[in-house]
């Protein structure tokens, strides 16, 4: 039997296939798999005008079968089949696609018909696990059937067979294992069932397969016998053929939908939050996404991926695509299947982003509305989805210099003052005083920390809500973000509040005028520690407080310092503010003109006293043991 040679340039695309255009071998079954569907979907086509064809939808299949001794794997399809020169022109020619060709032959859009084996290189594949592949194909209409048969780059044969039925049977011998790859894996069933489900389960035909099983051997097992065990095969169909996400709303429940999540996500609580829908445009696609009741045990670690699964008309082409999802909806699990994307030969890549761009375009806007419709209509279930997620959406807030801002300000929440419970910055703007110009925030460790800087006193006495950041990342995103709906966000620690009357202005302007010198002092006397002392209105009961001047606030270089990677420390520009309306500036005043050492002291003891409560760590604590001793004898 003469073998045949493929062309030079076929022979080096070979060369690729089996070393370097795929990246898991595992893809050989899932391409075979769906050149055996494309054959079914061309006979199943060619049967609504050729009446001659006696078959129904029903009546087609795919069969796989597994031999471990004779090391073969055997798939077969009862679809169009091949004649002589398909063999030739689609087998002999790589990157020659019978698909593509009848496609056009027939002047066929995605809609009639769903093939998706366009560059003719899917088969090749079956040479990264096989030392030899065997093709027996009949095709429908034709009297002969033909064998082609290689092993690899140095040709192939082509000859006539006894196949009696249409359709083709693959058989493919698998490689003998080497010191670095292991073929045996692919011998066994549960190994092939599992690339299966993974790749092909929603082909539209059934996959069946023998599979190998034990019972208990009749009159064994009771009374006196010993249980004897003996095999048997039974065909299964190992794929679900009918995706959920291709079904009408109305023909699933919610649980359906939980149950699917739970099955296909390894999750034991049902989700959150459902979205199951169907855009039609310029990109055609389904998608069901989910969002989790509980946040993934390894959400915030490196090991966590996201992603949604990527199918092209039911197969699967990549488990994680991350481009269709930005980092702060990550949480999102789910698939999106479309019947327009551009794949490489591969079959594991966009030759194009464009249309993956519009996809995760569309997809974002549909998460968004689906959590602000959640966020009005059951507050209860929104609330405990922050708790999982929110963090994640205040990220997003930071991350990209706020670029997300638009899209994400009306999902985030934070706790306030009034009712210690989550409010909008809608919400929060919508109950604004008429007389106040800012949205007031406080940051610290807790809620109970806030409440009892001293900075809140005359903030609360105003009747001016406080929105509580307690997230590190709190107040890095509220300055991406600047404002909301025109009203500017003041941390009640910054510098100048303004919440002062004229005369109360006009009052501490005298009174800082009057004392300058002392001021002078007292800020020279802390060595660079701050880099103001200053007279403040804004406290009621404490004698002193600390604030910063600048873009960096106190709780920021806290959260900044924290960081490991941060080797050189962060410093915000700390102002010591005395209550003018204090004893404790009597005292001051009073000890500038008499005792000025003594007044070092105090300044020190009132300095340590303020970074306390604003939680930094005694810088010198000896040193301030040692002032309060002094003072205590003095």
């Amino acid at each position: 039997m003469e073998t045949k040679q493929f062309k030079a340039e076929s022979k080096k695309l070979l060369d690729m296939m089996i070393n370097s255009i795929y990246t898991h071998k595992e893809i050989f079954l899932r391409e075979l798999i769906s050149n055996a569907s494309d054959a079914i979907d061309k006979l199943y086509f060619k049967s609504l005008t050729d009446h001659n064809i006696d078959m129904s939808r029903e009546d087609f299949k795919i069969m796989l079968d597994v031999n471990k001794e004779k090391r073969t794997i055997v798939l077969e399809d009862n679809g169009i089949g091949m004649t002589l020169d398909e063999l030739e022109n689609n087998l002999g020619t790589i990157a020659k696609s019978g698909s593509l060709d009848f496609k056009k032959e027939n002047d066929l859009s995605k809609d009639d018909i769903g093939v998706i084996g366009q560059f003719g290189v899917g088969f090749y594949s079956a040479f990264m696990v096989s030392k030899e592949v065997i093709v027996e194909s009949k095709a429908y209409g034709e009297e002969k059937s033909y064998i082609w048969c290689s092993k690899g780059v140095d040709g192939y044969t082509i000859e006539e067979s006894d196949k009696k039925e249409v359709g083709t049977k693959i058989t493919l011998v698998i490689k003998d294992n080497t010191d670095e790859e292991n073929y045996d894996e692919f011998l066994e069933q549960y190994r092939l069932q599992g690339i299966i489900k993974k790749y092909s389960d929603y082909i539209r035909y059934p996959i069946k397969m023998n599979v190998s099983k034990q019972r208990l051997k009749d009159g064994t097992g009771t009374g006196d016998v010993a249980a004897e065990y003996e095999s048997y095969t039974e065909i299964e169909t190992i794929n679900s053929m009918v995706p959920i996400w291709k079904k009408q709303k109305s023909e699933l429940t919610q649980e359906d939908y939980n149950n699917f999540y739970k099955d296909k996500y390894f999750d034991f609580t049902d989700p959150c939050l459902t979205i199951h829908s169907k855009t039609e445009g310029t990109v055609t696609y389904s998608s069901l996404m989910f969002v989790p009741s509980k946040t993934p045990y390894n959400y915030y670690s490196k090991e966590y991926e996201k992603g949604l699964q990527l199918y092209s008309n039911g197969v699967l082409i990549m488990d994680k695509c991350a481009d269709l999802l930005p980092d702060y909806f990550g949480f999102v699990k789910g698939l999106v299947d479309s019947e327009d994307l551009s794949l490489n030969i591969s079959r594991e890549m966009l030759q194009h982003d464009r249309q993956l761009k519009l996809i995760s375009k569309s997809i974002q806007k549909k998460i968004k509305s689906e959590l602000l419709k959640m966020l009005k209509s059951d507050r209860e279930k929104y609330e405990e989805f922050y708790k999982n997620f929110g963090l994640q959406l205040k990220f997003g807030l930071y991350e990209n210099y706020g670029m997300n801002k638009d899209e994400l300000k009306d999902l985030v929440m934070f706790k306030s003052s009034l009712d210690k419970k989550y409010v909008t910055l809608s919400e929060y703007v919508s109950r604004m005083k008429e007389e106040q110009k800012d949205i007031y925030y406080a940051s610290g460790e807790s809620i109970e920390r806030i409440d009892t800087l001293p900075q809140t006193e005359l903030v609360k006495d105003k009747g001016f809500e406080i929105l509580y950041f307690t997230d590190d990342v709190d107040e890095f995103a509220i300055q991406m973000m600047h404002e909301y709906d025109g009203k500017t966000f003041k941390s009640i620690s910054s510098e100048n509040l303004d919440l002062e009357t004229e005369e109360e202005k006009k009052n501490l302007e005298q009174q800082l005028n009057d004392n300058k010198d002392l001021f002078e002092f007292m800020k020279d006397s802390l060595s660079g520690k701050v880099k103001n002392v200053v007279l403040t209105q804004r406290l009621k009961s404490h004698p002193v407080c600390l604030t910063a001047q600048g873009n960096i606030s106190l709780e920021m270089e806290k959260v900044l310092n924290a960081m490991p990677t941060n080797e050189q420390k962060v410093k915000a520009d700390r102002v010591l503010e005395i209550n003018v309306n204090h004893k404790i500036f009597e005292k001051l005043k009073e000890l500038y003109n008499t005792d000025k050492e003594k007044l070092k002291k105090y300044t020190e003891l009132l300095y340590t006293q303020a970074c306390l409560i604003e939680g930094f760590d005694v810088e010198d604590p000896v040193e301030f043991s040692n002032i309060i001793c002094d003072l205590m004898l003095d």
